[in-house]
């Protein structure tokens, strides 16, 4: 395992940085939150997602949020951001390896995912693992039905052709298969080649476009769909939703037999124009307790925040996880330890730590999102963790396994062999 330098020490009895947030815990469990925070602050973590990148990078994301909107937390207001960016005093900004892996050193992240189009050179791939995007796939079709919904989609959908015409070119593809059989083949290669360039899971960002509730259409109705539309003409909302449902399948499948995890966005999202109803995580429930699927692995990304509560539930299936990404940022540090309580208290051996660090602007860089959340994750757990020793549900033995298998081993474990 590599050792990870952590600088910014959590100081006795739960102290933070100044301008961190912190959590309120229960009188009874603050002596043992003293006794667990140092010692949480040392595990090395594992982060299960992330956008590590630069402002100006446009392989960030393939669907990068339009303006809309932000929670409290996210604002440029939020004290927290200052002391993130003191945090990485002396760190040389500047766009080689050495700045992400130094940024990693300083708060104890010792491998992070990245989500992204594509991996960066200055990402250094030993520490930094690629989940690619898989989404564009689905919309091979003429998209401008969808782009004339809302402003958000119109913004969308293009990034969405851009990257499929990529996807393309890197496979040597014609400009569009004849066939759904030829287009289904042509999707495998793209993961196979993906998974040759480094990919390790695949990254599905569907409810900013569609309800994740996936129906499961007849295989001959969908290839009659694509003859129709391949040569030209726009799908009927009815016809391309059956289409996106028999391709997600396949790439469910597929990425189950080239043992890629499936990560799926859960949570509430960016842009004016995001429906929560679209987003709900039990509208996955037939896909992810679906015994066709049992060889492949799921990763609900965000945790399905606000639907927290829903979401831990289908980590009961032996093959699906939670990632508390984006969880952690959009919910303080009180809130986000009431939620992981409930995980914890649940399926522990199911839930992992994610930052969504992301380049919000020049100012709140990738490397300050990673801070905030990496140091809200650590109290929360640490509150959270102490209020069940207090209520005698576990020992401070048994906090401390459940707190490296929630910021490591869990997601190491998912990985190992990929």
């Amino acid at each position: 395992m590599r050792t990870v330098r952590v600088v910014v020490c959590l100081m006795a009895a739960g102290a933070l940085l100044s301008g961190q947030a912190r959590p309120l815990v229960a009188p009874a469990a603050q002596a043992e939150y003293a006794r667990l925070l140092p010692e949480i602050s040392k595990i090395p973590i594992f982060d299960h997602h992330a956008h590590p990148a630069f402002a100006d990078d446009p392989d960030v994301d393939a669907a990068p949020p339009p303006p809309g909107a932000s929670p409290l937390r996210f604002r440029d207001s939020n004290p927290e951001f200052a002391a993130a960016a003191k945090a990485f005093a002396g760190i040389k900004r500047e766009r080689t390896a050495a700045f992400f892996d130094a940024a990693l050193d300083r708060i104890g992240i010792e491998t992070s995912m990245a989500n992204r189009v594509a991996m960066a050179d200055y990402l250094d791939p030993a520490r930094f693992k690629w989940v690619f995007f898989v989404d564009c796939l689905m919309f091979p079709l003429d998209n401008t039905g969808m782009a004339a919904r809302n402003p958000d989609e119109a913004a969308y959908m293009p990034a969405q052709e851009k990257l499929l015409v990529r996807y393309w070119q890197q496979a040597g593809e014609p400009p569009k298969p004849k066939t759904l059989d030829e287009y289904l083949a042509f999707v495998t290669r793209v993961l196979e080649d993906n998974q040759r360039r480094g990919g390790v899971a695949v990254k599905f960002e569907a409810a900013y476009f569609r309800s994740l509730a996936f129906g499961d259409p007849p295989r001959d109705r969908v290839a009659a769909i694509y003859a129709k539309y391949e040569p030209g003409g726009t799908p009927s909302l009815a016809e391309y939703t059956d289409f996106q449902d028999l391709v997600f399948r396949h790439i469910v499948v597929e990425a189950g037999r080239l043992h890629l995890p499936v990560h799926i966005h859960t949570s509430a999202g960016a842009g004016d124009y995001f429906k929560l109803r679209n987003v709900f995580v039990l509208n996955l429930e037939n896909i992810v307790k679906d015994p066709r699927y049992a060889s492949t692995i799921f990763v609900l990304i965000h945790g399905g925040f606000p639907a927290d509560r829903e979401a831990v539930w289908l980590a009961s299936a032996k093959n699906v996880y939670l990632d508390s990404s984006a969880t952690g940022l959009i919910a303080y540090p009180t809130e986000f330890k009431d939620i992981l309580k409930r995980w914890l208290e649940t399926f522990p051996e199911k839930i992992t730590f994610g930052s969504d660090a992301f380049p919000y602007s020049e100012t709140i860089g990738a490397e300050s999102v990673y801070w905030v959340a990496v140091q809200s994750g650590r109290a929360a757990l640490a509150a959270a963790l102490a209020e069940m020793v207090a209520a005698h549900e576990i020992t401070h033995a048994q906090a401390l396994l459940m707190a490296r298998a929630y910021l490591h081993d869990t997601t190491a474990s998912i990985y190992a062999r990929r």
